[in-house]
Parts: structure tokens; sequence; C-alpha cells
């Protein structure tokens, strides 16, 4: 039995954070998804996390630091970085703690292993209370950062609440192995938006609710897109937050066709659209995706899960819009179903 702890305890954050020093793993809760942690600087604890997804250990995690202000998150950065452009420090600034991860050159003696043997390494700041609780007294006990991929089997759906990942890893670890902190459901629902600051200039990585105008807003440079020297990343893959049941993305038109051809035969089949879907089935399972690209993020891999629960096989949702505000939610989707 996997042991849950309730974040809201004090109690419970000393334990988390003596988990971590001790070598073992913990789920823990973020603002974007609930993570995987082990102490960065623990080779050996790291390796456990590659075990316990089944991730390639050359795919490396993102290390997360605990602080509200520069002063406080600052020295966890010096520890991990070699070098820290000044449009990294300036979006660091703007949006720590927050939904960013940036890439930085790694210094040689530290995070190897989390860094999947690059010479960069990811780091964010959380703004989640209980991760910040947890982070805080972990670095009292010489934890100066926590490695932590989504706790989910590799490649499959993100988990957004405590009974998420106690079900993804229940028969897979053990109470001795895994602690898992309970702070609600995440607020954005997807990953961390990832800029790489490693080659002098920011390339985006990875979309998040953060957008493209923002960054360089900040940067105030051109964000420029994902080239073939980019370093490896979390949630980069092509095929990647995929459900048990097939995704397929089509516009309304096509969802209402497919359905209109099916007519009372469809069956093991969800939607996941903003416009009206009508069928004679009365075993198609239907969900409306909301019309706002933050609300549909906050629920998007709760509803995957909901779909796989309900034993479908066929997921139909409707591309997301064009606006870049739901670039997050795209790139999710679109690795969903490759």
């Amino acid at each position: 039995m996997i042991a849950a702890l309730d974040g809201q305890q004090p109690g419970a954050i000393a334990q988390a954070a003596q988990a971590l020093a001790d070598g073992r793993l913990l789920g823990l809760p973020t603002e974007t998804v609930y993570g995987l942690g082990a102490d960065a600087d623990n080779a050996s604890a790291v390796a456990r996390i590659f075990s316990a997804k089944g991730r390639p250990n050359n795919h490396p995690l993102i290390v997360h630091v605990a602080g509200s202000t520069e002063a406080e998150w600052w020295p966890a950065v010096l520890h991990y970085a070699d070098d820290v452009p000044d449009f990294a420090l300036r979006l660091m600034r703007a949006f720590w703690p927050g939904p960013l991860t940036l890439i930085l050159p790694r210094r040689a003696q530290v995070g190897a292993v989390a860094a999947g043997g690059q010479n960069s390494i990811g780091l964010r700041c959380p703004s989640h209370p209980v991760a910040q609780a947890v982070l805080h007294a972990a670095r009292a006990l010489s934890v100066w950062g926590v490695a932590a991929p989504s706790a989910n089997r590799f490649g499959r759906v993100s988990p957004t609440t405590a009974a998420h990942v106690v079900s993804e890893f229940a028969g897979v670890l053990g109470e001795a192995e895994l602690c898992v902190l309970d702070g609600g459901a995440c607020d954005v629902g997807i990953e961390s938006t990832i800029v790489d600051a490693s080659r002098g200039r920011p390339v985006l990585l990875r979309p998040g609710m953060l957008t493209a105008a923002q960054i360089e807003a900040v940067c105030g440079q051109p964000l420029q897109q994902r080239d073939e020297q980019a370093p490896r990343a979390s949630g980069t893959l092509e095929s990647h937050y995929a459900p048990q049941a097939k995704v397929r993305l089509m516009d309304a038109a096509q969802i209402q066709s497919a359905l209109d051809v099916l007519g009372a035969d469809a069956r093991h089949i969800a939607t996941y659209t903003r416009s009206r879907m009508k069928s004679a089935s009365k075993h198609l399972v239907q969900r409306a995706m909301p019309a706002d690209a933050a609300a549909c993020a906050h629920e998007l891999f709760a509803v995957l899960r909901a779909f796989d629960d309900a034993g479908v096989k066929l997921i139909w949702i409707e591309t997301p819009p064009p606006a870049s505000e739901w670039d997050g939610v795209r790139d999710r989707l679109t690795r969903a179903a490759a």
C-alpha cells in the first residue's frame, strides 16, 4: 500500500522532506501536474525515478527548487547552473515561482543523472504552496533540489490529483518506496513551458500556459522554435501524454459526420468537443470542452483518464483553436494522438 500524506499537515510536510533526504521517492503536487520526486543530487534515488516510470535514463528530468523570492531560489540556481544568461534571469524574475522551466548549462559535478547525462539541466521554481513547503523543508535537510518528472508511467497521461498518482503506481511501488503528498487538484493542469537558455538565445522546447508573447516581452528578443541542436527535454517526444484509448483530433464537422454514419451503433467512443454534437447512440460518452484555454488545460488530463475509466476505445477530440493561448493544450493533444 502506498503511503498517502495530507499536505495541509505540518507533520506530513516534515515526513515528506525526510523521505527525500533519505533517498526515497515522493509524489508531490505542483501547480502544473503531480511530480515523482527525488533528491536531484542523489544519483541512486534519481535512478529509481527512471526505473519506476519505465523512462529511458537519457531523457532528462526537471529539477524543482524552493523560493518565493530571488534571494531564496538564486543559491539553488547557482548550485546547479554553470551560467545564467541575462534573459534567463529576467524570465526567472518575471515568472518564478510559476510554470516555467529554463534549460541552463549544468555545473559538471552536480545533477548528471537527473540531466540524463547532458551538459545542461532544467530548473523550475513551482508556485504550489505544498510544493514550496516541502522544498523548503527538504532544503533545510541539505536537499538543494528535487528532480520530479510527472508522476505517471512513461508516455502516459500526467496525473493532476494524488489519487491519480496512487493508481498509477499501485502494484508497482509500495509504501517503503513511495509517499504521496496530497495537495489537492493541480490548478494549471498541463506541464510547464520549457525555454532553452543554454545557447545564448531563448528557444521554445515545450509550450505551456505561458504564451510566446509573454516570454518575448520579458526577454526583449524573439523566442525561437526548437531545432535539431536543442537539448533533450521533458515531454518533447512525438508520442506522449497518451491514454489507453486511441485519440484522434478532428474538426467539428468531421466528428459530427462520423457520428452520423455510425448512428445508434456508436459504441466505446468518447467525444471531447467545444461544438455541440448530436448522436443517435445511447452509448456515446460525451464531454464538453471549455471554450477557455486555461479551463481546458486545468481539466484535460483528468478528462482523458475518466474516458479510460469509462472503458472507451476511441476518443474523438475537436482540434483546439489556433490562438496562441491554446498552444500548450494543442501540443499535449497532438502528442496524445501521435
